[in-house]
């Protein structure tokens, strides 16, 4: 039921109501743009973070090699000696959508836009036009004013301005708009039953595959919410036109994404739209046969024949799939969903780490409590459209407690439902206010409310403008201390002034200008990327993570002892390694904090290395006098502590606030190469075979 008879602020049916609700709306996208420019106006134009760097690097080639040699790019500058083709292994949306800026902006404006603005301001562009499809999502789902207030809180929401800042040119960045737009084109066409409607809906899914792996959350939630309907006894032929028509169209669209393929009717994690668009047809068989005979037995017999027709093909499904004819769930799904079963490689992913309370609040604010009266409110009222809120609310709250990257998903949720509870409770309000005071003194008009009514109506808007102005508050400082530092630029605060550590693209600058452009660098999976996009370099893993052997292979070479570890980088053909250390300003997410994930990856593929060997003699993980004589002679903590004693008095580790076990490291087989100001950043070099026959002769 949408709440538009009535109140104040529904009365929006006159021309000029309709030009002042377009000035709003431009207002919020500008607001939302400008938000997102932080990021920019602080540190220039620079690519955020650690993917951005690859999407960056393959949006350059697509441009200047074309959309033909793009697909057929190998890369042999990732996984060496794997190699990497990037064509049929990655989302293209992203890469497309920056493309086409920039075409449009070169060939049509005649704006000489080079390629790396155009990936640095896709996000903020694409989070104006996030905001304006939310406001057209609430406004199917209930009305105009809920929807104002949800692109409101769309254009400012920290969930989702943590990966729509400038720069931040990750699939996210255009993905969630294609997921908002996909859901108000659902809506739109379960509310008309229009095969037009539905397949725009099968069109922008066909986007959102092409833009993020995401799209299986689409994929589920929309069956969910059109199983939820046909259990709740509303089923229509509204639905029915709706969802077949994006089923057919959405997944032959789907399927010409090369990184998708076949997976839509192969991939158990399609499973559900399959098997709810056979629900439909069956049931719409059941009607039909149903409404040609009269009589109760024969209806029965019609629905035993259909309940045996359903348990064959159950039965024969579940022998296909005990055969193993039918491929598993992947590792990421099963951590979403919940799994208890120990994937290391997905867990040591900090954004993969379930969310913790205080991040709710940190992210969407006073949403996380509106959510919940929006929520009530479509329950008094429901309809085909805003029932799809709820379900994709409390689906999407779900998975978002599982994995912390997923308050990303969450937060368009919020917005809408906390869109619809602020505008009920305003419209409320302002009926009240706005409506005849009782006269004690003589008789009282129609619809006349009490004083004391009045007052506490108009406190409740003054609440509500003041709840508005501290979101705001608070989503602006959270934008700008949180979700505006790149991370390959770091900040810290020292009094009033801030001070810059610039360690990652100065040791990046030295790769491209000191070594050769073939020589191979080891370094932990996370700086794959960047050293590609910025140093140049052919590296042994990056954050593609495709190959958990080869990362586990890297994990055992920082795991082993200097003599052990020669062996591997020279197998490897590898010349130089990066470890990132931040013990002496206190920098927390260096390699010796990941150390124990690269132990536990490597130890799954490598028995030989066992985690509780790099504990102290006490039974913790650390770095003092205690530490084992595995942990000090291995790669990792004599690579990060090498003459750390020369810049740290007493060799105290600000990261871990301990003084470290062991000082005075001699290498053998490695040489240190270079070591950024900051000591964030340490370059050793593989050292010849000739090197060190003639280091140990001389010794």
């Amino acid at each position: 039921m949408k709440s538009e008879n009535g109140g104040f602020l529904s009365r929006w049916r006159t021309g000029s109501e309709n030009i002042f609700h377009g000035f709003v709306l431009l207002a919020i996208c500008i607001l939302a743009f400008a938000l997102r420019l932080f990021a920019v106006v602080r540190f220039e134009s620079i690519i955020h973070e650690f993917d951005p760097w690859f999407n960056y690097r393959t949006t350059r080639e697509l441009v200047s090699q074309g959309a033909y040699e793009f697909f057929n790019w190998f890369d042999n500058k990732s996984w060496y000696p794997l190699g990497r083709w990037v064509g049929g292994t990655v989302y293209p949306g992203l890469m497309w959508t920056a493309g086409f800026m920039h075409y449009v902006a070169n060939n049509i404006l005649n704006i000489p836009l080079h390629i790396r603005e155009a990936c640095v301001f896709t996000a903020p562009v694409f989070a104006g036009f996030t905001s304006l499809t939310m406001y057209l999502l609430t406004c199917e789902c209930w009305n105009s004013q809920a929807g104002l207030f949800a692109a409101f809180f769309m254009s400012m929401v920290p969930g989702y301005v943590s990966r729509s800042v400038a720069g931040s040119y990750d699939n996210e960045a255009i993905a969630i708009f294609a997921m908002v737009c996909t859901f108000y084109l659902w809506v739109k066409s379960v509310n008309t039953g229009s095969m037009m409607w539905a397949c725009l809906c099968a069109l922008s899914y066909g986007y959102m595959v092409a833009a993020w792996g995401g799209y299986i959350y689409l994929t589920n939630v929309i069956p969910l919410h059109t199983f939820f309907l046909l259990f709740c006894g509303r089923y229509s032929h509204r639905l029915y036109i709706s969802y077949v028509t994006w089923y057919i169209v959405g997944t032959l669209l789907s399927m010409q994404i090369m990184f998708v393929s076949f997976a839509p009717v192969t991939s158990p994690e399609h499973a559900a739209a399959f098997g709810v668009f056979g629900i439909l047809q069956l049931y719409v068989v059941y009607d039909y046969l149903t409404s040609l005979v009269k009589t109760e037995k024969a209806r029965k017999t019609v629905f035993l024949t259909l309940a045996s027709f359903v348990g064959l093909i159950f039965a024969a499904l579940l022998m296909v799939a005990l055969s193993g004819k039918v491929p598993g769930l992947t590792a990421r799904f099963l951590s979403l969903i919940g799994s208890t079963k120990n994937i290391a490689i997905v867990k040591s992913v900090s954004e993969h780490q379930p969310t913790s309370w205080d991040t709710y609040f940190f992210d969407t604010n006073v949403l996380a409590f509106l959510a919940l009266g929006g929520m009530l409110i479509c329950f008094q009222f429901p309809s085909d459209a805003n029932l799809f809120l709820v379900v994709f609310a409390i689906t999407a709250s779900y998975f978002s407690n599982i994995m912390i990257r997923l308050m990303l998903v969450v937060s368009p949720a919020f917005c809408c439902l906390g869109g619809i509870a602020v505008s009920e409770i305003v419209r409320t309000s302002f009926d009240v206010v706005c409506a005849p005071a009782q006269n004690i003194f003589g008789r009282n008009p129609k619809g006349a409310v009490p004083y004391h009514n009045k007052l506490l109506s108009f406190v409740v808007v003054a609440a509500m403008g003041l709840l508005g102005f501290m979101f705001s508050t608070h989503c602006v400082w959270v934008t700008s201390m949180a979700y505006s530092s790149p991370s390959v630029v770091l900040q810290a605060r020292r009094g009033p002034n801030p001070i810059i550590f610039d360690d990652f693209r100065e040791a990046y600058q030295w790769m491209y200008h000191n070594t050769e452009e073939n020589d191979k660098v080891l370094s932990w999976w996370d700086y794959g990327y960047q050293m590609t996009g910025m140093g140049n370099k052919t590296v042994i893993v990056d954050n593609n993570t495709r190959n958990n052997t080869h990362i586990a292979t890297v994990g055992l070479f920082m795991a082993s002892t200097e003599e052990e570890a020669y062996p591997i980088a020279r197998r490897l053909d590898v010349k130089y390694i990066l470890v990132v250390f931040g013990g002496l300003i206190g920098y927390s997410s260096d390699d010796i904090n990941k150390f124990l994930w690269m132990v536990r990856i490597s130890g799954g593929v490598y028995p030989r290395v066992v985690e509780s060997n790099y504990y102290t003699t006490r039974g913790y993980y650390g770095v003092d006098n205690n530490l084992s004589k595995t942990m000090k002679n291995c790669m990792m903590y004599k690579m990060c502590y090498y003459r750390f004693e020369d810049v740290s008095p007493g060799g105290h580790d600000r990261s871990r606030n301990a003084k470290i076990g062991h000082q005075g490291f001699k290498f053998k087989y490695f040489e240190e190469a270079y070591t950024t100001e900051h000591w964030m950043v340490r370059i050793y070099r593989v050292k010849d075979i000739d090197e060190v026959n003639r280091f140990t002769n001389d010794v």
